[in-house]
C-alpha cells in the first residue's frame, strides 16, 4: 500500500457497521429465486413507463413551476464520445477517433445550455454539477475550459458546489486534470472494472494498475477532494480469486467511494456483448465473486451504502445514510436532496419537481431538436399522487433500509397498512426468507435483504406486472 493510502486509512475504523458473514451464505435455490431482472430505481416510475407524449412544451411547464419554487439546481451534461469501445459497456456512447466531431456537438450543447439557463434565475444556486459520458476527457483541455466558462457565465455556482467529472485514465493527461481542478472540479470518477490483464484484453479495456494509481496520485496532489472508482463483477474470465486481487489493489488506492456494479448482459441491446458470452461467470459463481468483493471492502473499513456502493465512513454519503438524509437520483446516491436536476446533452435525463424528461439518444436527432426548439425532449413522465407515494417508500428503502409507516402516513395522509395491504402481504415471504423484518410501525431490511434490496423495492412497484410481457427483459438481474 502506498504511504498516501496508509495515511488516509489511519482514521478509518477496522470494520464497517455492516458485517453479516452468515447472510452471505445462500443456496443455489435461494439465489435462483431472487436473482431476477429488476430496476435500479434511480427513478420511480422507471424509464419504460415514460411516455413520448411528454415533450419540450411539457418540460418547459415544469421549468416554470421550478422557477416559482425557487429550488436549488443540479446540472448534468452528457459528453458521449470515446476513442474506443469497451465491450461490456451499455452506456450511450459515440465511438470516434476523429475528435473534430466534438466541435459541432459542443456548439449544440451550448445552445441547449442557453435555452435552459434563460429559464433559471441567477438567484437559484447550482449545488451539484456533473459531466458524464462517454469520456469527458476525450475533449481537449481548451474545450473543457470553454464549456465550463459557458456554464459559469449563465448559472450561479454555489461556493460549496459538488462539481464532478468522469475521467478515463487511458486518455486523461496531466493537462486535463490541471484544467479541471483550476475550473473548480473537486470530484473525479473513473472506471477500473477489473485489473486482471486477461479480463482487460477480452473486454477491450487495457488499463494497468500503475496507470490508474498514477492518475489518482496526481489528482490528490492537485487537490481533488473526492476520488470515486467503478468496478464490475461478473465480467468474462473473472474468478473469485482474481476479483479479490483486483479489490485489494483498489483498496490500496484508498478511493473515497467505490461503485461495484453487476455486469448487465444485454446483447439484444448491445451486440458487442455477444462476443464473450461463453466466458461469463453466472449463478453461484458470480455470487461468490460479488461476495468476495463485499467482504474485502467491509474488512477494509468501508461502509456498505447499498445496492453496489461503498464509501469511507467519514465520507458525506456514509454520514448522510447515518442521519437519514441520503437521496437517490439519476446519478445514483447523493446528499443533494431537494435540488431540481437539469440534464443536457444527448440522452440526458432531467428530474424536476414531480416529472422526468429524457433527451433524444442519437446525436443527429438531438442536434436537430435543439436547433428547432432549444430542447431535445424525447419522452418524459409526470408523476401521479400514487407514484409520488411509492417513490417515497422505495427511496427510503434504498437509501436508509427502513420505512417508518407513520412518516409516510403523516406526509401523505394515508393509512399505510390499508394503502399497501397487498404489498404487506407479499412481504410475508421476504420475512420468511430472512430479507425483511416487520414491526408495528417499521419495515426494515436485514443484512441479507440489503444485498437483495432491489427485490424488496420491487414489491412496491406498481408498473412491473405490465412490463413483464416484453420480448426481452427490460432490466438487468438484481445480482
Amino acid at each position: 500500500m502506498s504511504s498516501a493510502a496508509q495515511n488516509r486509512d489511519a482514521g478509518m475504523p477496522a470494520r464497517s457497521s455492516f458485517d453479516p458473514p452468515a447472510a452471505l451464505d445462500v443456496s443455489p435455490e435461494f439465489l435462483d429465486k431472487y436473482n431476477r431482472p429488476g430496476p435500479r430505481y434511480t427513478s420511480y416510475p422507471t424509464a419504460p413507463a415514460w411516455q413520448e407524449s411528454f415533450g419540450p412544451s411539457e418540460l418547459e411547464a415544469e421549468f416554470e413551476q421550478a422557477e416559482r419554487r425557487g429550488s436549488p439546481v443540479s446540472l448534468y451534461m452528457h459528453l458521449p464520445f470515446c476513442e474506443s469501445l469497451c465491450l461490456f459497456c451499455a452506456c450511450n456512447v459515440v465511438i470516434q477517433k476523429d475528435k473534430s466531431v466534438a466541435r459541432p456537438y459542443l456548439d449544440t450543447l451550448k445552445r441547449e445550455i442557453d435555452f435552459v439557463s434563460n429559464r433559471i434565475s441567477r438567484s437559484r444556486p447550482v449545488i451539484q454539477f456533473h459531466w458524464g459520458g462517454g469520456t469527458p476527457t476525450y475533449l481537449e483541455p481548451e474545450q473543457l475550459d470553454e464549456l465550463f466558462g459557458h456554464v459559469r457565465e449563465r448559472f450561479t455556482l454555489s461556493d460549496d458546489a459538488e462539481i464532478g467529472v468522469e475521467v478515463d485514465p487511458r486518455v486523461t493527461r496531466r493537462e486535463h486534470l490541471q484544467t479541471l481542478r483550476r475550473l473548480g472540479f473537486n470530484r473525479l470518477s473513473m472506471g477500473i472494472q477489473d485489473f486482471r490483464p486477461e479480463v482487460q484484453r477480452l473486454v477491450h479495456r487495457v488499463q494497468p494498475f500503475e496507470m490508474t494509481r498514477d492518475l489518482i496520485l496526481l489528482a490528490r496532489s492537485l487537490g481533488f477532494t473526492s476520488i470515486n472508482v467503478d468496478l464490475i463483477y461478473g465480467l468474462p474470465l473473472q474468478t473469485e480469486a482474481s476479483f479479490t486481487a483486483t479489490v485489494e489493489q483498489v483498496i490500496a488506492l484508498a478511493p473515497d467511494r467505490v461503485a461495484m456494479f453487476s455486469y448487465a448482459h444485454v446483447p439484444w441491446l448491445k451486440k458487442q456483448q455477444g462476443s464473450f458470452a461463453a466466458h461469463l461467470p453466472a449463478g453461484m459463481e458470480k455470487f461468490r465473486i460479488f461476495r468476495a468483493g463485499l467482504r474485502a471492502f467491509l474488512a477494509a473499513g468501508y461502509a456498505y451504502i447499498g445496492l453496489d456502493h461503498f464509501a469511507r465512513p467519514d465520507d458525506e454519503l456514509a454520514r448522510a445514510q447515518r442521519n437519514r438524509t441520503l437521496h437517490r437520483n439519476f446519478q445514483g446516491y447523493t446528499t443533494k436532496a431537494g435540488a431540481d436536476l437539469y440534464g443536457m446533452g444527448v440522452s440526458a435525463i432531467s428530474g424536476i419537481g414531480q416529472a422526468y424528461a429524457q433527451n433524444h439518444r442519437g446525436v443527429a436527432e438531438y442536434s436537430d431538436a435543439v436547433g428547432r426548439c432549444g430542447l431535445a425532449t424525447m419522452r418524459g413522465y409526470r408523476l401521479t399522487r400514487d407514484d409520488v407515494i411509492r417513490r417515497a417508500v422505495i427511496s427510503r428503502l434504498l437509501c436508509h433500509t427502513v420505512i417508518y409507516q407513520d412518516e409516510i402516513e403523516a406526509e401523505f395522509r394515508i393509512p399505510f397498512s390499508e394503502y399497501f395491504a397487498g404489498e404487506l402481504k407479499r412481504l410475508g415471504e421476504f420475512v420468511t426468507d430472512g430479507l425483511v423484518r416487520t414491526e408495528k410501525n417499521r419495515i426494515s431490511v436485514t443484512p441479507l435483504g440489503q444485498i437483495f434490496i432491489r427485490n424488496v423495492a420491487m414489491v412496491f412497484d406498481a408498473f412491473l406486472a405490465g412490463q413483464s410481457a416484453a420480448s426481452h427483459p427490460l432490466f438487468s438481474k438484481t445480482l
